[in-house]
């Protein structure tokens, strides 16, 4: 078997069979198959596109590519959860101690932020001491007697897509829907879940600006998950403007925990009560999303989804007084208001806008290297809808560079469009898609 026949096969449009990938794949991660020519394949990919047996087969042999983590010694159905990304999406802080505390077990790798999108690790590393550097056998044990752990990316999961993206980065191939959606799933997979539910975002803080691509991302993934056996539901939600109020990793945290608290934004408890019914039914602990979301409302009640949050933080090393004193979370020196210099209603906000001005902070990843200020941030008083007037707050902006915040200002007011008439804002959930 030749790369080079390969190559020649899928650029005229025939199907590649599993062994063919598996070759494909196999040399790649060990350096058997030189960039040169798996360029030429993935841009080939690009222009021809992978059925659904392609697709399951790339998925399965960059799942194969590293390690598979063995999740058998955790006792009952593990339930995962993914979110393909966006802005003030704190999620995980708040979903995974409400859905540990209806008894579900919640066994999560999960990665640090790179650009304007905050990783669930750096939030969580508001809580002083907290580390998802955490052995196998720790994360395992710690499922078993609380119910979640997270755990960083420190095994060698799906190594030939790390290999592929970095790869497709370069070459103009990353916006392929087979290429996406194998690189999600192939660690999703790897990472041992039974279920998996995936919150695909869509609008001008997505990675998916379009709602019909969303949607066939969405089909894309749960079709994946299928195919290998796992329970794979995907919810498709709004990021046309922040979600919650919230941007930047403490002040993310201080809302995912007033969340536990009843008393968060409308549209981040939304999801979380969404997505976490769904996983609980994944899970088995309901027969339907309306006995689910009862549940879950009755955890944040008598306290005890905030209870497991802090239970998660000591186990993992973290300073559990946090969770019920938020004013001993990273604070950051300078807090100013950004007035409105006009009046009327929101009728846009350019999202991934105002994930730059928090990247400009200091609370996002301009590389790898960079070190992320916890601190800095904004707090949205104004959303779509809203009625604004001239000299009225939009933001508290909360930085510890003067320079840094005059620049996150002027971007921010760049990216609020107010007009004369009232606009409705999207729907936030647009819609579901499961394969089981």
């Amino acid at each position: 078997m030749r790369m080079y026949d390969l190559i020649m096969k899928k650029r005229s449009g025939i199907e590649l069979t599993s062994d063919e990938i598996d070759f494909m794949i196999s040399n790649y991660t060990a350096d058997q198959i030189p960039d040169y020519q798996m360029s030429a394949m993935m841009m080939a990919i690009f222009f021809q596109g992978m059925n659904e047996q392609e697709t399951a087969a790339l998925t399965m042999a960059m799942a194969r590519s590293g390690d598979m983590l063995d999740l058998s010694a955790i006792d009952g159905i593990k339930v995962d959860k993914h979110s393909t990304g966006g802005v003030g999406d704190k999620t995980s802080i708040a979903l995974t101690p409400m859905v540990a505390a209806c008894g579900i077990k919640i066994a999560k790798m999960s990665g640090r932020g790179l650009g304007h999108t905050g990783g669930t690790i750096d939030k969580l590393e508001s809580f002083n001491g907290f580390s998802t550097g955490i052995t196998s056998e720790h994360f395992i044990s710690q499922v078993n007697n609380i119910g979640i752990a997270i755990m960083g990316q420190t095994l060698d999961i799906a190594p030939a897509d790390k290999k592929l993206y970095a790869l497709r980065d370069v070459t103009a191939t990353v916006d392929n829907m087979s290429l996406i959606a194998s690189s999600i799933m192939s660690k999703k997979l790897a990472s041992g879940a039974d279920a998996i539910v995936l919150d695909v975002k869509t609008g001008s803080g997505a990675f998916m600006k379009k709602e019909e691509d969303a949607f066939a991302l969405a089909r894309e993934m749960t079709a994946l998950g299928k195919h290998a056996g796992r329970n794979t539901i995907a919810i498709v939600s709004d990021m046309d403007q922040p979600l919650g109020f919230a941007v930047g990793n403490a002040l993310e945290v201080k809302e995912a925990i007033e969340t536990l608290q009843g008393k968060g934004p409308d549209d981040f408890t939304q999801l979380c009560m969404t997505l976490g019914a769904h996983m609980i039914v994944a899970g088995g602990k309901a027969k339907d999303e309306e006995e689910a979301r009862v549940m879950l409302k009755g955890v944040i009640e008598d306290g005890s989804a905030l209870k497991k949050l802090a239970e998660f933080v000591e186990a993992q090393g973290g300073d559990a007084a946090a969770v019920y004193d938020t004013s001993l979370l990273p604070k950051a020196s300078i807090i100013e208001e950004i007035i409105s210099k006009e009046e009327g209603y929101v009728n846009q906000i350019i999202c991934d806008e105002i994930g730059i001005c928090s990247l400009i902070l200091g609370g996002g990843r301009e590389t790898k290297e960079s070190e992320i200020d916890l601190s800095v941030g904004l707090i949205l008083h104004k959303k779509v809808g809203d009625y604004v007037k001239c000299g009225e707050s939009l933001a508290t902006i909360h930085a510890n560079d003067k320079d840094k915040l005059e620049t996150a200002k002027e971007r921010f007011l760049s990216a609020y469009s107010i007009g004369k008439e009232p606009v409705a804002p999207s729907k936030l959930i647009k819609g579901t898609i499961s394969c089981y």
